[in-house]
């Protein structure tokens, strides 16, 4: 598989990372799930203090077991609550809870750590001054418990670049797909400026997993959407590596194939997938990462399934398959409701990351895809 520089942190990653965030929750197939992307090539692994209450720091931690030095492991943790700009955890909690989370992985070190969904504002309130959390963190790196310092974001672009400039920062994680391409000017000028670049979400949480009239957008086709999605993205220049959310063994064996085999998009792909976009554009009017941040929700109901429905019908065109599925989502109980379980609380639309106007579009999806 091949490797591209990490910026210029000096590390060599795979091109394609293993993200940790949907592993299964048995031990056993989680670790097992891991080592064969390991033994296949993937060096990079990306977790973080909140997947699976902890439980994929632990798996990543058996897992390389025995190979430490051999691959990259990449953890996070939020200043505070999810996306909060009026309140943040104390610089000892902060500091706590890195010795927490290297206990947990069996680790004296990792070598990426990731200020977790980072604002602007947030780390202009928080991260800065003498007690900021950015203190905590470089500390910790001048003891050798973090080789390089990170930030994810799902800020604007604009604001993005300005965390950059601030020069803290020797990676970032963003978000960059076939169905979201708003970060393409960020992830060249952090390139540019040296910093690790790493694409969370190539194949736009799953949605593009499955068969879509992006086969169609290259000459001769192609065997997936995934493939398409995986290769547009490891076609940026710019881009270290793209991490995905594997949980079985097919996943594993068809990315790394794509990654290893495949090549990247040629200019002429690149441009016919680009004009495809274009005419598809509707699809960014609900487009949803299924990133389950807007969970749980009081009422019952599913969003990123009702939200992966709609996209169902709205971006592939696949509408009867959409409505047949939402009609056997159930309409009462306590969980996996579908649209029409809305109650209007709002408990969900501040937790999501894409600012997504979840009340109204749940209305829409109902109306679209009831029976």
């Amino acid at each position: 598989m091949e490797l591209r520089d990490f910026g210029r942190t000096g590390m060599k990653v795979s091109v394609l990372g293993f993200g940790a965030m949907r592993l299964p929750r048995n031990t056993e197939e989680g670790v097992a799930l891991l080592r064969r992307a390991m033994a296949l090539g993937v060096n990079y692994l990306d977790t973080a203090r909140g997947y699976l209450d902890g439980e994929s720091e632990r798996m990543v931690g058996l897992a390389v077991k025995g190979c430490r030095d051999q691959v990259y492991i990449s953890t996070k943790r939020p200043m505070g609550p999810w996306h909060s700009l009026t309140e943040a955890v104390s610089p000892d909690e902060y500091r706590r809870s890195i010795e927490q989370q290297l206990e947990r992985m069996g680790l004296d070190y990792v070598d990426v750590w990731h200020l977790h969904g980072l604002l602007w504002e947030a780390y202009c309130k928080f991260g800065t001054g003498q007690n900021g959390i950015m203190r905590v963190v470089h500390k910790a790196k001048e003891e050798g418990l973090i080789r390089h310092i990170a930030f994810s974001c799902h800020d604007t672009p604009q604001n993005l670049m300005r965390l950059i400039d601030t020069g803290e920062f020797e990676a970032v994680t963003l978000q960059y797909n076939l169905l979201d391409r708003s970060n393409e000017e960020a992830i060249a000028y952090a390139h540019e400026r040296g910093l690790g670049v790493v694409v969370m979400g190539p194949v736009g949480g799953g949605r593009l997993a499955g068969p879509s009239a992006f086969q169609q957008v290259l000459p001769g086709g192609s065997h997936s959407s995934a493939e398409i999605a995986l290769r547009f993205v490891i076609a940026n220049p710019g881009v270290s590596v793209a991490i995905s959310g594997m949980s079985t063994l097919s996943q594993v064996e068809e990315n790394v194939a794509t990654a290893s085999r495949l090549g990247p998009l040629t200019d002429a792909e690149r441009q016919a997938v680009a004009a495809s976009l274009a005419e598809m554009q509707r699809l960014a009017d609900l487009y949803c990462t299924g990133c389950n941040y807007c969970m749980p929700c009081p009422n019952g109901v599913d969003i990123p399934r009702n939200f992966a429905l709609m996209n169902t019908h709205r971006v592939y065109g696949l509408t009867e398959v959409a409505r047949t599925q939402y009609a056997a989502m159930p309409e009462t109980g306590e969980s996996g409701l579908r649209a029409s379980a809305c109650l209007q609380c709002g408990e969900c639309e501040p937790k999501c990351p894409q600012r997504i106007a979840i009340m109204d579009q749940l209305q829409e999806t109902h109306l679209a895809l009831a029976p």
